[in-house]
């Protein structure tokens, strides 16, 4: 995996910084990107303190939300590396917990931004530049709430079932131009997007999964970071569970 390049949206923090410190740490130059300088420029310290060989790796401010800053983060990334061989498309928003009834329509509509249009913008750019190189591989965060129903999170549900018709659909479209594209479905993991809800009922979270725990962002970044590698080259348009057991019931 060395002499590669990769991009991880939402690459600063949880799961994300996980991913990049551990291709970081394979001698892969990682792009990691976000809406936050501050946070961005720690985690590049952190990641560099693990790199290994001529792995390099940088901050690009970037909203997901913006289709023009979507091809422009791609245009940059190889206009300075000269090439993209992997994407974890892993910015997410999770914002609100109630029945549909009781939601708010503008959260709704945050959450399509970020988790479904976010992606379709991201993936419409990083498979055109991997269609030229004829080869790449991406990985797209989804969540066991895009496999199953489950109660008091139906907006935020909708939204990562999108994201595994466009990963799987999109796996189809690609396979035989050498991209391979698949997803993790993470159970409940120790990271800010649930730190609400790990403050309020930690006990009621860890069990909901048979192994009786939250999940570690490493645990899921090392599914990631095998799905990226060509130890999965035959794995194309699949959903890797990595969820303590959750999908065994």
């Amino acid at each position: 995996m060395t002499n590669q390049v990769a991009l991880i949206t939402g690459g600063a923090s949880g799961i994300g910084k996980a991913t990049a410190k551990k291709l970081a740490g394979k001698g892969i130059t990682v792009v990691i990107s976000g809406r936050r300088e501050d946070i961005g420029a720690r985690a590049v310290k952190e990641i560099e303190a693990v790199a290994t060989g001529d792995a390099q790796v940088r901050f690009i401010k970037n909203d997901v939300t913006d289709e023009a800053a979507a091809e422009a983060l791609i245009d940059r990334i190889v206009s300075e590396f000269g090439r993209l061989d992997m994407a974890v498309n892993n910015a997410g928003l999770y914002n609100e917990a109630a029945s549909i009834d009781e939601s708010d329509t503008q959260k709704f509509r945050d959450m399509i931004e970020v988790n479904v249009l976010g992606l379709y913008y991201d993936m419409k750019y990083e498979i055109a530049q991997m269609k030229k190189q004829g080869r790449g591989a991406i990985v797209n965060l989804g969540s066991i709430a895009g496999l199953n129903g489950v109660p008091m999170t139906g907006a935020y549900v909708g939204t990562k079932h999108a994201v595994v018709g466009l990963t799987k659909s999109s796996a189809l479209d690609h396979a035989a131009e050498g991209i391979r594209i698949n997803a993790v479905a993470p159970g409940a993991i120790r990271t800010d997007i649930i730190a609400a809800q790990i403050e309020a009922d930690e006990a009621g979270l860890a069990a909901m999964h048979p192994i009786g725990r939250l999940g570690q962002p490493e645990e899921i970044a090392n599914g990631i970071v095998w799905l990226l590698s060509d130890e999965s080259s035959f794995v194309v348009g699949h959903v890797l569970s990595i969820d303590g057991g959750y999908q065994a019931r």
